[in-house]
């Protein structure tokens, strides 16, 4: 699929009601480039160009006019393969992305399977000065290495980030909501030596209590550890 013809085809399936909807979700981005297709649609999009080789013609393509494309990219990289491959392109891509819709949107499956080499990349990309490539990190980290590649260090790591940005902080809180839910052991202590801001530690302590998977017991005992704002 051309690409000046699979941008037609996103036009022509433009949703200016869902457009608006997503533009008040994503603040900072130029309403303009917001079609409002949805992601059923996109993510079936991505299957095409994939299964038609064009797949990379697409990602060599950047930068990208709307933000559908960019969520078609991020379904692209998430489909490969090849370990060094997948990496390849994110590290092309990562530069472009401009909100948290695109980062939640990058799951790489290969990377369960190379857990150990994609580390050193993860811990590189958080100490990015780009705030959705730290995103993108956190995000793997909670998706990927919570349970059998998790490790006290990466939790650490990820507590002693400090950030202006409101969805770098709003991915920590998730990562270590999630992690209060898998592995409470490590997070709860972070919590109770305070490692992490106060708007930041307040926001895992609500996520945690909105969660299912972490038990009644556990969500008291963090009801008495939240802390006030500026502390």
């Amino acid at each position: 699929m051309k690409q000046h013809i699979m941008r037609a085809e996103l036009e022509q399936m433009e949703e200016p009601k869902n457009g608006d909807f997503v533009a008040r979700l994503t603040p900072g981005i130029d309403r303009r480039s917001i079609l409002g297709v949805r992601n059923p649609a996109l993510r079936k999009l991505a299957k095409q160009i994939a299964a038609e080789g064009n797949a990379e013609a697409f990602m060599d393509d950047l930068p990208h006019r709307y933000l559908e494309e960019n969520m078609i990219h991020a379904y692209l990289i998430s489909s490969i393969k090849e370990f060094a491959a997948c990496i390849e392109q994110l590290e092309r891509f990562l530069p472009y992305v401009e909100c948290w819709n695109v980062t939640d949107a990058i799951r790489p499956k290969v990377v369960v399977k190379h857990t150990e080499e994609a580390e050193p990349i993860l811990e590189r990309w958080l100490e990015s000065d780009q705030p959705y490539t730290v995103r993108t990190a956190i995000g793997l980290y909670m998706a990927y290495y919570l349970d059998a590649a998790f490790s006290k260090d990466q939790a650490a790591r990820i507590a002693a980030l400090r950030s202006e940005e409101y969805y770098v902080r709003m991915m920590q809180a998730w990562y270590m909501a999630t992690g209060l839910a898998k592995q409470p052991e490590a997070i709860l202590p972070l919590l109770a030596e305070e490692r992490m801001d106060s708007w930041t530690h307040n926001m895992t302590i609500r996520k945690a209590q909105e969660s299912f998977r972490v038990p009644d017991a556990l969500k008291a005992q963090l009801k008495t550890m939240k802390r006030r704002t500026g502390e």
